[in-house]
């Protein structure tokens, strides 16, 4: 009898792992889907600079839990130093993108990034980033909320809590 039961149990489970598996709906997204997500302005998480158009991939970057931002910087974009409260990863999808650590954006604490590079944004660690002369599409994973607060503020960078150097 277990034996009966344990080979029906076997010849069930997969079909139903399987049923789940075809029901449940997560993120494929080829680059046409992609494409054809709304576009934000920048959004949270963004330097909310002009110009910048962000996708939500996955997730909401308002609120707690895993989200991915697919963020495309027009070329010639400079986003002074800042910090997010969430630790994020990120990947270049496309363009060069300088990016550097510091309080203060400096030429010499930049790295260039093309296409396929990595990097990660430690939580609350002040960093900086710049465009060259062509677009720069990068995808950012946190963990939700986000934010984004400027070392410095100036009348371009929204920053409703500066923060003290």
């Amino acid at each position: 009898m277990v034996k009966a039961w344990l080979t029906a149990s076997l010849i069930v489970m997969p079909a139903t792992v399987a049923a789940q598996a075809t029901t449940t709906s997560y993120p494929r997204l080829t680059p046409n889907d992609i494409a054809a997500l709304p576009v934000i302005a920048a959004g949270a998480g963004t330097s909310g600079l002009t110009g910048i158009r962000t996708r939500v991939l996955a997730g909401d970057p308002m609120l707690p839990g895993l989200y991915t931002i697919a963020l495309q910087v027009p070329a010639n974009t400079r986003i002074a130093a800042h910090r997010h409260r969430d630790a994020r990863s990120a990947s270049v999808i496309s363009g060069t993108w300088y990016l550097g650590f510091g309080l203060t954006a400096k030429a010499e604490a930049e790295k260039a990034l093309g296409p396929g590079s990595f990097y990660v944004e430690p939580a609350d660690v002040p960093h900086f980033a710049r465009t060259g002369s062509e677009p720069v599409t990068v995808y950012i994973t946190g963990q939700g909320p986000t934010d984004t607060r400027y070392v410095v503020k100036n009348d371009t960078q929204p920053d409703p809590a500066p923060e003290k150097q």
